[in-house]
């Protein structure tokens, strides 16, 4: 493999907060639209890839928000996360579709939706519009809020009770 064919590390995907709002002026600039979305993808399977990529089709950057551990215990249980949050971030980086991924301690990521202003807020088909956070700032300041169906049968906690079912 030639150099220039070589997979390229992705941490350099995971930014902070205030890199992301850098990077999404940038791409404003360069006109592309971006798109938001969050969530704690803590194993990484089926459903999420298929969201992702369709969240990333409605627009030309994505970018993920990704609960953070403390979140994600306080959100899931004491059991929860099973992955650490840079394992889950790095993995979340490495898919092709994702151009950033930004951690928040936050129950909901209503910090950085204010600051990163997407053109497109997107999440699972499970929630209603008018219950996802962050959506009348994105519909005041033009954008478009939007759901995806979810994969049937997938999901992280379905994963963690099939293999508890397995081991006991």
């Amino acid at each position: 493999m030639n150099q220039k064919n070589k997979p390229q590390p992705t941490q350099h995907k995971v930014l902070t907060l205030n890199a992301a709002a850098t990077q999404r002026n940038t791409w404003h600039q360069e006109g592309h639209s971006v798109v938001f979305t969050n969530g704690c993808f803590d194993i990484l399977h089926l459903g999420h890839i298929d969201y992702l990529e369709k969240a990333q089709a409605l627009g030309s950057k994505l970018i993920v928000g990704l609960n953070a551990d403390t979140s994600v215990k306080r959100l899931k249980g004491p059991e929860r996360p099973v992955n650490p949050q840079v394992a889950r971030a790095r993995m979340l980086a490495a898919l092709a579709f994702v151009d950033a991924v930004v951690l928040f301690e936050e129950d909901t990521p209503l910090t950085l939706i204010e600051t990163l202003a997407p053109d497109v807020l997107v999440k699972g088909g499970d929630y209603e519009i008018s219950n996802i956070v962050g959506a009348p700032f994105v519909m005041n300041n033009g954008g478009k809020v939007l759901t995806i169906p979810l994969v049937q049968g997938y999901s992280t906690t379905n994963i963690i009770n099939k293999v508890k079912e397995e081991h006991s």
